[in-house]
C-alpha cells in the first residue's frame, strides 16, 4: 500500500520529536529561557542556510508587497515560542508524562479545529475512536496527580499553531523563516544580556553544551519542516491521530528510560489512547484500500 508524501513527512516529524526528550536531558543544567533562545537563533540560522542553498527568495518580494501575509506568522510564531518554553522547561523538571499528556491532548484539539474551520468530515468509525481517545484523555485528566496546566498549554497551543500553518499562505520552508524571524530580535537581546552578564552557558560552559545549543537549529528545523510540508497535504483529522506517535514515543522515554512515575490510573488513560488510535488506523487503512 502506498502511503503519500505529506504522511510519511508528518511521520517523521512525529517519531525525530518523540526522540526530543533525550536530547534536551543533555541540556538540563541549562536554564529553559537559554535554550529556547539558542533553539530560535540557529534555527533561523539553519533556514536562512537552507534557502539560500536553494535560492528560494523569490517569496520575500511577493510578502512585502502583501504585509498581510506575513501577520499570521507573527502569531504562529508566539504560539511556538510558548510550546517550546513549556516543553523545554518539563522535560528537564521531571515531567516527561505530563507534557507528553499534552500531546496526547492535542490530536483532540485538532479533530475539534478540524471540523469547526476547515469543515472536515469523519466516518463512524473515526468518530468511535476519537470519543475512546478523548475518554482516555478524561480518565488522565482526572486521576493526574500533576501540572495541568504544562499538559493544557501544550496541546492547545501546538493545535492552533497546526490549524494556522494548514491555512498560510507560504511554504513550510519560508514560513518556519519568518517565525524565527519574528522571535530572533528579541531572543538575540536576552542572549546578549546573558552574555554580557556572565550568566550564559552557551561558550561559557563545557563544550559539550556549546555544541549541543548550536545544533538545537538543526533538531528543531528539520521536523519542523516536515510537519509543516505534511500539514498542507493531510487532512487535519488524519494529523491529529499521527501525533499519537510522539507522545507514546516520549511517554515511553519518560518512564523507562527516567523512571518517572506510571500509576493504575495513568495505564487505563493511556490505555484507551492505543486503542482508539489502532482503531482509527484500521479504519484509515481499509478506507484507503478502497480509494
Amino acid at each position: 500500500m502506498r502511503i503519500s508524501r505529506g504522511m510519511l513527512a508528518a511521520a517523521s516529524a512525529y517519531v525525530l520529536w518523540g526522540f526530543l526528550p533525550i536530547y534536551w536531558k543533555f541540556l538540563q543544567r541549562v536554564s529553559a529561557q537559554e535554550i529556547l533562545i539558542h533553539r530560535i537563533l540557529w534555527s533561523l540560522a539553519t533556514v536562512v542556510l537552507l534557502l539560500t542553498v536553494q535560492r528560494q527568495w523569490q517569496w520575500l518580494r511577493a510578502s512585502r508587497e502583501r504585509p498581510a501575509i506575513l501577520r499570521s506568522f507573527v502569531i504562529t510564531g508566539v504560539l511556538l515560542a510558548i510550546n517550546w518554553l513549556v516543553y523545554i522547561w518539563a522535560n528537564n523538571n521531571g515531567h516527561i508524562v505530563e507534557a507528553s499528556l499534552g500531546y496526547f491532548i492535542t490530536p483532540l484539539v485538532n479533530v475539534v479545529l478540524g471540523l469547526v474551520f476547515l469543515h472536515e468530515r469523519m466516518r463512524p468509525a473515526q468518530w468511535l475512536a476519537i470519543g475512546i481517545a478523548a475518554a482516555g484523555v478524561l480518565y488522565l485528566i482526572l486521576n493526574a496527580g500533576g501540572l495541568l496546566w504544562i499538559s493544557f498549554t501544550l496541546a492547545f497551543s501546538f493545535g492552533i499553531y497546526g490549524l494556522l500553518r494548514k491555512t498560510a499562505q507560504l511554504g513550510s520552508l519560508p514560513g518556519l523563516t519568518v517565525e524565527m524571524a519574528v522571535l530572533s530580535l528579541p531572543a538575540l537581546a536576552y542572549a546578549l544580556f546573558l552574555q554580557s552578564s556572565g550568566q550564559a552557558a552557551f561558550a561559557h560552559g563545557s563544550p559539550s553544551i556549546t555544541i549541543l545549543l548550536a545544533f538545537s537549529g538543526v533538531i528543531t528545523a528539520v521536523p519542523l519542516l516536515l510537519f509543516a510540508y505534511g500539514a498542507r497535504q493531510v487532512p487535519l483529522t488524519s494529523l491529529g491521530v499521527l501525533q499519537y506517535i510522539a507522545p507514546t514515543m516520549q511517554f515511553l522515554i519518560g518512564v523507562l528510560l527516567y523512571g518517572e512515575s506510571f500509576t493504575p490510573s495513568r495505564i487505563i488513560g493511556f490505555s484507551l489512547i492505543w486503542i482508539a488510535l489502532a482503531l482509527y488506523w484500521r479504519d484509515s487503512f481499509r478506507q484507503r484500500g478502497r480509494t
